[in-house]
């Protein structure tokens, strides 16, 4: 048995076993609804006896149970923290740390904040985490927060909550990776308390960023800061939209890759103190010397950049790799590579909620598999292109299904980013770091000297980046998609000669080419986009798109335009649209118009007449269109109608051969009548719909009762925000359209909405799919409602 692996595939902690668990795991966090507590607990003791005493197939079974277990309780643990759905925001007094770098925007503050674990704090949050915000034109005031300050103030707060649309990352998954107890607004910050002073690790962090700054007066200084400390802040939009045309957002902020860094340099420091006073050898042993100066820095580095989840994890990783090298057992590189999953598996099971974990494990495993391991003649820059070659080929799936997007440039910025930042410009900026800790003003010049170097390589990743080419965007895929890709990665990477290569091409069609599930002719279907307080609805026919309206855009840099509509349109595969429409020029509807017209320069563009906005031309009732059988018509307003704002709001009813459509905007009960009148002067049917959007998000002076009987509506569509100021919808305007046999729906309780109208759908059998009912999570169905935790006290405003 002299030739049999150090670690067997089937073994406890072997890497089969290792697949199985995460497996598991995977299967955990993926369905819909979170098991009873109980019941999980009971699979958990189950699963460990069939994973440590059972053989092979067993072993594996009880490692994808266990995996499944621990994941859930996990899952119900982190749920479990945060506050009940149906919480008031009602001003809670509350004391403690910030922790983490507050992020200043032109009208608002954001920071993470951390509550006191004593006996002055309520039991429902003390020793918890909020994501607290400070709105004010003042920045001066704003610009006192700094991190590691103890502060104590009065806020709002309630469970964390976030838009659903196809193609936008999951707030509500975000928080619970990070054990967010709830988001809150302060109210009066002026009257807060200033406790303590900044201390601590990230007030240093902090103090360093600002060093930075000062001592590197190139624009590249922001991104310096972001290479040494994770200090992302003074990147803008278009910074990070030239990173992802590049596909180089893996080596800006703080990665696994800085840690390695450090660890490594840690590691080289000892050996060569071992090769210095050789006669350290002779009390520890120099491998071990230095793999536990790797994890000692890997450590350090790791808590002046804030204990980040991708720095966390690959801590873990090097402490492992340490002590596996301490217990001077031998492990393959798979082998090792199970443990380190295992660990992180075991330690957080919802950083497989993240994208970072299975980039990571994915990549290394790619490069293990496919490169060579002889010890036969080398060329380090063959190696190299092989490298990313296979990083390439084998990450892109995942990166496609993940992020929706393939970045085409990506390869070529590859081959120079990665050889130039991560041996040059990194290390100077953690050099810069390093000195700069053991004595101030010893950094700046290795500061300069890296943003000296990161400058001469920027503007041919800005020129690569600018492309219209640069950045492939993927419409949203079927679940199989991923699975056959990774198939087909599999078989592409397989050893020369292998047959049918090919083929295997085709297996990522699926996932490159998806289908779009377009409309056949005289069809129609809509998509009203979860834009919170405000409206976006987009409309489809065979061969045309329209979108109507664009959702909120704030002062402080919330732009719904950039964060909802147009990822959104991305994941559907929109391309281009045919025309746009601006219902009226309030913020909530035409906040966003900019942001997609940057993406989609549409050519036809209405509004009202008076909207005080260039481009757009008047929208008038009486105007009609057709777009492959289907029927468009403006309702409202009427020639030379003045601009009142939401009574000028362009009405547009959309017709097929089996329904109809009513887009209403923000018209009130007036002109609501003023429709019912002129529908009754043509014969009536000019309002009949099967679906109608309720007018201004189900506001009071909306929905007259002759017009919801007018439209003899089944369906009921409302945009609204979460927990708005407003209480829209109101009760008595849904219990309105309900009686008159119409079902209501509503994007702050569903998501977005999705819906098919005309042949061969029979009328009265339209179905309205919710984002939240096709794409179940389990912190959907596991929100807690009903009164306030006990123990938790407030102050009346």
């Amino acid at each position: 048995m002299a030739n049999a692996p150090p670690n067997p595939p089937f073994a406890p902690l072997g890497p089969a076993v290792a697949a199985a668990a995460l497996l598991g795991a995977v299967a955990g966090l993926s369905v819909p609804q979170l098991w009873p507590v109980p019941a999980l607990l009971a699979l958990l003791l189950s699963a460990l006896t069939l994973w440590w005493r059972s053989r092979r197939s067993v072993r594996l079974l009880g490692a994808l149970i266990l995996g499944f277990a621990w994941a859930g309780l996990h899952a119900a643990y982190a749920l479990s923290l945060q506050l009940p759905t149906d919480w008031g925001r009602r001003p809670i007094e509350v004391a403690g740390r910030i922790v983490d770098l507050p992020v200043h925007e032109p009208r608002r503050t954001v920071f993470l904040f951390r509550v006191d674990d004593d006996a002055t704090q309520s039991n429902a949050l003390r020793g918890r985490e909020l994501r607290l915000s400070w709105y004010s034109e003042d920045r001066a005031a704003r610009a006192r927060l700094r991190a590691g300050q103890a502060w104590r103030w009065q806020a709002r707060l309630r469970a964390p909550r976030g838009l659903r649309n196809p193609g936008v990352g999951d707030a509500e998954k975000y928080a619970l990776m990070q054990g967010l107890t709830a988001t809150g607004v302060l109210f009066a910050p002026e009257r807060g308390s200033l406790l303590t002073p900044a201390s601590g690790l990230q007030a240093l962090r902090e103090r360093l960023s600002g060093r930075i700054a000062e001592s590197v007066v190139a624009p590249s200084s922001r991104f310096v800061r972001a290479l040494a400390l994770g200090d992302t802040r003074a990147l803008d939009d278009r910074d990070w939209e030239l990173l992802r045309a590049n596909g180089l957002t893996h080596l800006i902020a703080i990665s696994g890759f800085h840690v390695g860094l450090v660890a490594g340099f840690f590691a080289l420091l000892a050996r060569g103190l071992w090769w210095v006073w050789p006669a350290l050898g002779r009390q520890v042993p120099r491998p071990m010397g230095a793999a536990t100066a790797a994890a000692i820095g890997a450590l350090l580095y790791a808590a002046l950049a804030g204990f980040a989840l991708p720095t966390v994890r690959t801590l873990l990783m090097i402490a492992v790799v340490a002590g596996l090298r301490l217990s001077r057992r031998r492990f393959d590189g798979a082998a090792t590579l199970a443990l380190v999953a295992l660990a992180v598996w075991l330690v957080d099971p919802l950083a497989l909620l993240g994208a970072g974990f299975w980039l990571s494990f994915l990549g290394v495993a790619w490069l293990m598999w496919c490169l060579p391991h002889g010890a036969g003649q080398r060329s380090l820059l063959r190696d190299f292109l092989s490298a990313q070659g296979v990083a390439t080929l084998g990450l892109l799936p995942l990166c496609a299904a993940l992020f929706g997007q393939a970045s085409l440039a990506g390869p070529f910025a590859n081959l120079i980013a990665v050889p130039w930042w991560s041996l040059v410009v990194v290390p100077l900026a953690l050099l810069g770091t390093g000195l700069e800790l053991l004595h101030a003003g010893w950094g700046s010049a290795v500061w300069r000297l890296a943003a000296w170097c990161f400058d001469a390589s920027w503007p041919l990743f800005e020129h690569l980046g600018s492309g219209r080419l640069a950045l492939w965007w993927l419409p949203e895929p079927r679940w199989f998609a991923l699975p056959l890709a990774l198939l087909g990665a599999f078989w592409l990477l397989l050893p020369r000669g292998t047959p049918g290569k090919p083929l295997a091409a085709l297996l990522w069609l699926p996932l490159l080419w998806p289908d779009r599930d377009l409309p056949v002719p005289g069809q129609v279907e809509l998509n009203v986009i979860d834009v919170g307080q405000g409206l976006s609805v987009h409309v489809r026919t065979a061969r045309h798109e329209l979108l109507y309206d664009f959702g909120p855009a704030a002062p402080e840099g919330y732009d719904a335009g950039e964060r909802a509509v147009v990822p959104a349109l991305r994941a559907l595969g929109v391309r281009s649209l045919d025309r746009v429409v601006l219902s009226h020029g309030d913020n909530d509807h035409a906040g966003g118009l900019q942001a997609v017209l940057r993406a989609y320069p549409a050519r036809q563009r209405s509004a009202p007449e008076g909207v005080g906005l260039t481009g757009l031309r008047p929208c008038v009732a009486g105007e009609a269109w057709t777009w492959d059988g289907v029927r468009f018509r403006f309702l409202h307003p009427p020639p030379y109608f003045p601009y009142l704002r939401n009574e000028s709001s362009c009405v547009l009813r959309i017709e097929t051969d089996r329904g109809a459509v009513l887009l209403t905007g923000d018209i009130g009960q007036i002109v609501e009548r003023d429709l019912v009148r002129r529908a009754r002067e043509r014969g009536g049917g000019a309002l009949r719909a099967e679906v109608v959007l309720v007018a201004h998000h189900g506001s009071r002076g909306s929905s007259d009762p002759a017009f919801v009987a007018a439209t003899g509506a089944r369906h009921a569509l409302v945009s609204s925000g979460y927990g708005n100021r407003y209480g829209h919808p109101k009760p008595q305007v849904l219990a309105r359209w309900r009686a008159a046999g119409a079902r209501t729906w509503d994007t702050a309780q569903a998501g977005a909405l999705r819906l098919r109208l005309g042949p061969p759908i029979a009328a009265g059998t339209v179905r309205v799919e919710t984002r939240r009912q096709a794409h179940p999570r389990l912190w959907d169905a596991a929100r807690r409602t009903g009164a306030a935790p006990a123990g938790l006290s407030y102050r009346p405003e």
